[in-house]
Order: structure tokens, then sequence, then C-alpha cells
């Protein structure tokens, strides 16, 4: 059986001008799409040109053209010194802008690939600072966090990051500050910690009181919290009936601070507001 069908010269033609129509119709829109593409406004400058006007609007504050123009920057002058330079200004830029998720990955993207430029230790630093600028105060507002929720993770990166520089480039221009901020950043953590017992040890909580204060003496044994940390680990242990452990920690506390309010106030749980003690 012939399954052919006839096709009548008008039919035909109109089919072909429908063909014809939507070849036009894609190669109009191949054509718009070629015309549309962004151009790239610094193609007629030179590297070094371009990182001189990226440092001008760098220092003007003008945090997202100088981005664009870093990137831009990286990608031309790819496998050079200025390209590195160009890298370490861009993760810089992010910083001030506060787009820390970008500047951390940048930075981090320079320590990986140039383990051994000159730069490294102001990387270790930067990307200290970048982690540092997150808010390492304790409280915020009391009444509206949850303490125990609160992520030092932060804290303790930015950290790291200076304990390395410190270790590998003792020597550096950063060395000082970075050192200073690792101090500090250990009293707010060890701080963290105790105002988190403390938040425990109000509650009734006294096995998570007493046991995040331990961590705190255990983890900071120099900071000025420990003072208060044994002091909630004393009350902790004295709720819990376990009067070893109690008197243990009132030992240590005596021995290591004679002069503590906490011990001329014989050891009782204070009846003003908790966020008073601060």
């Amino acid at each position: 059986m012939d399954l052919t069908f006839e096709t009548s010269p008008a039919r035909r033609r109109t089919a072909g001008r429908v063909a014809a129509a939507l070849v036009l119709a894609v190669l109009g829109a191949g054509l718009s799409g070629c015309g549309s593409a962004p151009k790239d406004e610094f193609a007629g400058m030179s590297t070094d040109k371009l990182y001189e006007d990226a440092r001008d609007e760098q220092a003007s504050g003008n945090w997202e053209r100088a981005s664009k123009m870093f990137e831009k920057l990286e990608a031309r002058a790819a496998g050079t010194p200025l390209a590195q330079q160009a890298q370490l200004d861009l993760a810089y830029t992010q910083y001030k802008a506060n787009d820390k998720p970008a500047a951390l990955a940048t930075i981090e993207r320079f320590i990986k690939l140039h383990p051994s430029s000159p730069a490294l230790d102001y990387a270790y630093y930067l990307q200290g600072l970048i982690n540092f600028n997150e808010n390492l105060g304790l409280l915020g507002s009391l009444a509206r966090q949850d303490l125990s929720e609160r992520d030092q993770r932060a804290s303790r990166d930015s950290y790291e990051s200076f304990r390395q520089l410190v270790r590998q480039f003792p020597d550096s221009k950063y060395a000082p500050d970075a050192t200073l901020r690792m101090n500090y950043i250990v009293n707010t953590l060890a701080q963290y910690e105790v105002h988190v017992a403390r938040y425990y040890y109000k509650r009734g909580a006294y096995v998570a009181a007493a046991n995040r204060a331990q961590q705190a003496v255990q983890e900071f044994q120099r900071s000025p919290a420990v003072e208060e940390a044994l002091y909630i680990m004393a009350l902790s242990y004295d709720q819990l009936a376990l009067p070893e452990l109690r008197d243990d920690a009132r030992r240590v506390l005596t021995a290591s601070f004679p002069d503590s309010i906490y011990v001329k106030q014989g050891f009782v749980a204070p009846e003003k507001p908790w966020w008073q003690l601060w």
C-alpha cells in the first residue's frame, strides 16, 4: 500500500516560506546576541595603567569598581607578579566592601597558589583581618540572642591565621599587630565560654555550666576570665552535691586569685541580675 501523500504546489510554497522565516528568526537572534555582548571597557588600557587606576578607585573607596578592575587585571596579567599583587588588592578591596565570602575565597586562593610568595605574611595577616572583622564582641543583645548558640568559628579562624603568620614570619612587620590581636581573641573566646557557663547556671543547667567553665579553664589558662570560670565551677559543683570537685575549684581559685572578689564574697551565688556582672 502506498502511504505517500500528494502535496499541492501552493502548500509546498507556504511550507517553504515558513521554513525560511524560521531560519531568519534564528539567525536574527544569533546576530542580536552577538551585538549585545558586553564590551571590555578596559580593552585599550595597559596593565600598568589599569593597576594605577584600580588603586585610585580603591583609595577613593569605590570598592565595586576597584574590584572589577583588579579582577580584569589579574586575568590579563596572569602568571606575572602584577597578577599576584592584583589578587591581594582584590581580596583587600572585597574585605573593605564587607564581602567576606568573596574576600576569603580570594585570599585562600592566593595562599594556595603562591606558597612561596614574598607577600605570604601579608596574605595570612589579611586572612586574619577578614575573620577578625566579624563581631568578636560577646553580647550583641542579651534579650534577642541565645548565647549558647553563638558561633565563634570566625574568631578561631582569625586566630589561626595570625598564629601562622607569627610562627612562620616572626620578623614580619605585621607580626606585632597580629600578636596583639591573638591575645584579644583568646580573651574574647575565654569570656565567651564563661558567659555561656553563666547562662547555663542561671537556668539551672549545672552540669552544662560546669563543663563550659571547665573548658575555659583548660583551654585559656592565662586569660583573666579563668577567675570567674573557677567560681562558676565551684557554684555548679555545689548545686550538684559534688563537694570534692567544689572544693578543688575553690582551692585553685583561692591559690590563683587570692584577692578575687569571688573569694571574698564567700562563694555565694549573686542575687543581682546576671547581666550586671559585666
